[in-house]
């Protein structure tokens, strides 16, 4: 999936978030496609990385159920579309916890077939995973962006962010690995370079540990 292909509307920090989550997703089966037979080391590695990704797309997507579904609740035209979208997230939940059973499965056995089926798995979850993102940013996005200056809308973004230090630092780590230099344009021009770059350094060491390996052979 080309990032810049899939945007067709103004930039937004849902939107970084989205093409951290593309991105992960075209790695994940690349690298399952080419994976060697028998090597338990790469499949764990993958693993991390899959398991890493599914945390940040679960916590992205519980912090619009609690708090941006609301908030959507008082903008004119939202009421069915935010329905819409809390299917889609039920849908995508089933599709990642499949695809991590792939992973688990994959990692534990190392072996080509589970990791051609844990491909498989992943690409069922990317096409519905990216129905949804497309869906929320042709249709849902140009309902908020007229509020995304406002009070309110800076109240939720509060809410939206990692409870922890750590949280904060692994996100921004994962977030800007890889980023398109579109994308990480807009990020500077919201949030200091030294602020992201800390946080991801010092505060995300455990992505640069654990998770970033796995994309060196394919970057």
């Amino acid at each position: 999936m080309d990032i810049v292909s899939a945007m067709t509307g103004p930039m937004t920090m849902n939107r970084v978030i989205h093409a951290a989550v593309r991105r992960d997703l075209g790695r994940l089966e690349s690298a399952l496609a080419t994976a060697p037979d028998g090597d338990r080391a790469r499949a764990r590695q993958l693993q991390a990385a899959y398991a890493n990704l599914h945390d940040q797309l679960k916590h992205h997507h519980e912090g619009e159920d609690t708090h941006v579904f609301p908030f959507l609740a008082g903008v004119e035209g939202a009421t069915e579309l935010v329905e819409v979208m809390e299917t889609e997230h039920h849908a995508m939940a089933e599709a990642l916890a499949g695809a991590r059973t792939a992973m688990d499965a994959y990692a534990s056995s190392g072996s080509a077939g589970d990791a051609h089926a844990a491909r498989d798995a992943v690409v069922r979850a990317t096409d519905i995973v990216e129905r949804h993102l497309h869906h929320e940013e042709n249709d849902l996005e140009p309902l908020m962006l007229p509020h995304l200056e406002t009070s309110e809308w800076k109240a939720v973004e509060k809410k939206l962010r990692p409870a922890s230090l750590a949280g904060s630092g692994r996100f921004m780590a994962w977030v800007q690995d890889g980023m398109r230099d579109e994308v990480r344009a807009y990020l500077r021009s919201k949030i200091p370079v030294p602020v992201t770059f800390l946080l991801s350094r010092l505060a995300g060491r455990s992505y640069h540990r654990d998770v970033a390996p796995a994309w060196q052979p394919i970057r």
